[in-house]
């Protein structure tokens, strides 16, 4: 990889990483589902120029309503809960990193494809790992907030898995209509479980529009886009285990925002979690012959 592509990957990572730090400022004063709705909302409103309401092909409805509904609500909602039961953050991130198994197993039932013995000894000690974390004591009243982050890393896998049927959609109409689609639900919901989302604006803190404008924005927007474009010089398999170090940048990032510091029990956890994931994006990338 040039050294120009690799500080954007790397730049990439240490903006994915900072997704839940920052989200977690978010929730000390929003509720999850509005997070979530203002997020999507702000995507869409970024790529309506480009989109225009531009349908993509009628058979590609139905998969694109599905990305949109487990992407755009159940990902985002599900990550904002988990950030708003726990008091550690760092968990959270590690556990983000079952997306890529739970990936492994999606596409052996949905898609046939086979998985070595060795992956899945490396999906057991991924999973392991967040049984290690999940008995940490530290966290141990706050295992809600561990099973919203599992819930969010499976709909994170099956939305991957469905945006296989859209990769000849236009970037610009996928995240369009994604987000458009997504923010009903998510509204809804946040109306009747959270009050008027009128008065919930009228009393945020301009930090809590940082945050909705970084999630957004910053994230969602340019992380993907930095993807997207690596995606143009490197086969997806060189790009993923780059994946394994945005848990890594936003464990230092939660300790320079919170002083958050890992347990002996989270550690272990977080070397069996991110090392299993690290090692099954090598297993894929010798597979490809990369």
């Amino acid at each position: 990889m040039q050294p120009k592509h690799l500080a954007l990957v790397l730049l990439v990572m240490v903006l994915y990483g900072s997704a839940y730090p920052v989200g977690k400022i978010g929730t000390l004063d929003a509720p999850p589902l509005f997070l979530s709705a203002m997020r999507v909302l702000c995507v869409f409103l970024f790529f309506l120029p480009f989109f225009k309401f531009r349908l993509p092909p009628r058979q590609l409805y139905l998969p694109l309503v599905g990305f949109a509904a487990s992407m755009g609500v159940c990902t985002y909602a599900f990550m904002y809960y988990a950030l708003s039961f726990t008091s550690i953050v760092a968990p959270i991130i590690i556990g983000a990193q079952l997306a890529i198994p739970f990936g492994l197993i999606l596409s052996l039932i949905f898609l046939k494809e086979e998985i070595s013995l060795f992956k899945w000894i490396l999906i057991f000690f991924a999973f392991a790992g967040i049984v290690v974390i999940a008995y940490d004591p530290n966290f141990i009243n706050e295992r809600i907030a561990l099973i919203f982050c599992i819930l969010m890393a499976f709909f994170y896998a099956l939305a991957n898995m469905m945006a296989r049927r859209l990769k000849d959609i236009d970037t610009s109409v996928l995240n369009g209509w994604c987000n458009f689609l997504a923010f009903f639900p998510l509204i809804i919901a946040s109306f009747i479980l959270d009050g008027n989302p009128i008065n919930i604006i009228s009393n945020l803190n301009n930090s809590t529009f940082i945050v909705i404008l970084h999630a957004s924005l910053i994230v969602s927007v340019i992380g993907h886009a930095g993807m997207f474009y690596l995606y143009r010089f490197y086969p997806v398999a060189t790009v993923l285990p780059f994946y394994s170090l945005f848990p890594i940048f936003g464990i230092i990032l939660t300790y320079l925002m919170f002083r958050e510091i890992l347990t002996m029990q989270q550690f272990i956890g977080s070397v069996l979690v991110i090392g299993s994931v690290y090692l099954i994006h090598r297993e894929n990338k010798k597979e490809m012959g990369v």
